[in-house]
């Protein structure tokens, strides 16, 4: 049996949105749990100064709090947190994998663009999210094909099918995720957009923000075409990001 749930793990206040949230999903198949993102974690809050720094906490807008953490959500649920085997993660962001930590025993998985631009000296990467030496295993490039994306099949312990879509721009190795739930497939993408608005609007000021925060602009707007393109040729498949809280509130369990 398979059962999904959907934790919001992060609060920022910024200039564009004063609720801006962490979407992150909670995959349970039988007595295995699978995370999708992590969102901030316990020693990000216990340590904030020491594992984020004051200068990105204020950029940012991070506000904390331990109960909107994952683990404390998995115990909330009446989960055991010791059973989470996997975390698969969309980019090495700190909003998205803060909360690594909690789970020791989790294998992460991860583009292999990603990681190696994670370990090229990129300053917009902190260190402290890896520093617990997780098992890291990564995907490189595929020749397989989801509904004209590059999939990645990441191998876990489950029956689940779950994959790594491409959508590089944010960063130079961010990835989506797309899994299916009973018939219908499900395409979290992340920080491909920050608000499902970009997708209609492009005078809208969190365009500024996604800008100035991407890698190469020109593959994010390569990457948010395609997922509009998506969304008009294929409106079964849920698609949603990470920092939209409308968005989020549509999936709130």
């Amino acid at each position: 049996m398979k059962e999904i749930y959907h934790l919001n793990c992060v609060k920022i206040v910024s200039p564009v949105n004063d609720n801006v949230c962490g979407h992150c999903i909670l995959i349970k198949e039988n007595d295995n749990l699978i995370l999708i993102d992590t969102g901030i974690g316990l020693l990000d809050i216990q340590q904030p100064l020491e594992r984020i720094g004051q200068e990105l906490i204020d950029m940012v807008g991070y506000r904390f709090n331990e109960n909107q953490t994952a683990i404390r959500q998995i115990e909330e649920l009446g989960l055991d947190p010791k059973k989470v085997t996997d975390c698969i993660i969309s980019h090495l962001d700190n909003d998205h994998i803060g909360g690594l930590a909690d789970f020791p025993n989790a294998t992460v998985h991860v583009g292999i663009e990603e990681y190696e631009n994670y370990n090229s000296g990129n300053p917009r990467y902190l260190k402290a999210p890896l520093s617990h030496n997780p098992t890291i295993k990564t995907y490189k490039k595929s020749d397989f094909n989801w509904f004209g994306f590059e999939a990645r099949k990441v191998a876990t312990n489950t029956e689940t099918e779950i994959f790594l879509i491409p959508l590089f721009g944010h960063t130079l190795g961010h990835c989506g995720v797309a899994f299916k739930k009973d018939d219908t497939w499900i395409f979290y993408i992340a920080d491909a957009y920050y608000m499902r608005v970009e997708l209609s609007h492009s005078n809208h000021p969190v365009n500024q923000l996604a800008r100035m925060r991407a890698e190469n602009n020109n593959l994010r707007l390569n990457s948010l075409d395609k997922i509009r393109t998506l969304i008009n040729e294929h409106p079964e498949i849920e698609v949603f990001g990470y920092h939209d809280i409308e968005e989020f509130r549509l999936y709130k369990n």
